[in-house]
């Protein structure tokens, strides 16, 4: 009995083989995955170090050019000449009394004028008559020239404070109305279905749905109740930054200007910092 081999000979596989190879030849080449660009942060001294070399950079070309003549000294001062300024607005006296002051003025301002305004916010959910009698007065506060208030109560503290609130007061209004004007009408029709008053309704949804809104606003109104607070210090005032920036540019003491500049910058910017660290600690407490 002859057994037929019904495996595949050796021409056979060279001739697939040599098929395949001629079919992958004739595929054309696959292109290359492209990958999104993945961009490397730098370190915090890396930050840091670049930050004081723009810094000293600047100071350094703002200094050679003073001295050389490239710029007019007597209208952009220099970096030396403001150094020796600010070394003696320190060791007056004043400098610590003008910053109290003006600290004083933005802080106050800050907390009344958000205060009010978000309860003020809140408190058109009670009623859409209410709210619709209310908000044009709103309107019309936020209209009004703010330098009016700052002549209206005097030169003291009262004023700055006054004209701080004016402009966080509105703000802090219209974000809270805006939280409560995106409440989800389904979410009252369930506490109300549970027997839940109204008094309930609103400590346990409506301030907590709003409360992301009014915290979202809190940076804003630090540097709007800051601005205000210097606005009602080139009014009229007795102490503060801008008043000593006013008092400086009257008397062309253009390093006098850069120094109180300068300090109300870094004054900026630890209050803005201190506001960043609430909103973050209030942030997870919402959350939480």
């Amino acid at each position: 009995m002859v057994v037929q081999d019904t495996s595949p000979s050796v021409g056979a596989m060279a001739s697939l083989d040599r098929g395949q190879a001629s079919v992958q030849s004739a595929r054309p080449a696959a292109k290359p995955v492209r990958r999104l660009p993945v961009q490397k942060d730098w370190r915090a001294w890396a930050l840091i170090s670049a930050q004081i070399g723009i810094l000293i950079g600047g100071l350094s070309l703002w200094e050679i050019g003073a001295r050389a003549g490239w710029i007019d000294a007597f209208f952009w001062s220099q970096p030396s000449a403001i150094a020796r300024t600010m070394a003696l607005f320190f060791g007056s006296g004043d400098a610590w009394t003008d910053i109290s002051f003006t600290f004083r003025s933005t802080i106050f301002g800050f907390l009344i004028g958000t205060t009010a305004g978000s309860l003020l916010g809140l408190s058109f959910w009670w009623s859409r008559n209410y709210a619709a009698i209310v908000q044009p007065y709103v309107i019309c506060l936020e209209s009004i020239p703010k330098l009016a208030l700052a002549l209206v109560f005097g030169i003291g503290l009262l004023s700055k404070v006054a004209v701080a609130t004016a402009l966080t007061l509105v703000v802090s209004t219209l974000t809270a109305n805006a939280g409560v004007k995106a409440l989800d009408p389904d979410g009252e029709k369930l506490f109300y279905s549970l027997g839940a008053s109204r008094l309930q309704v609103f400590r346990k949804l409506v301030v907590p749905f709003c409360l992301p809104w009014i915290i979202s606003v809190l940076r804003v109104n630090i540097g709007l109740a800051l601005t205000g607070a210097i606005v009602g210090e080139f009014i009229a005032s007795q102490h503060g930054l801008g008043r000593a920036i006013l008092y400086a540019g009257q008397t062309y003491d253009i390093a006098l200007v850069w120094v109180a500049v300068l300090v109300l910058s870094t004054l900026a910017m630890v209050m803005y910092a201190t506001v960043s660290w609430v909103e973050s600690m209030l942030r997870k407490g919402v959350r939480q």
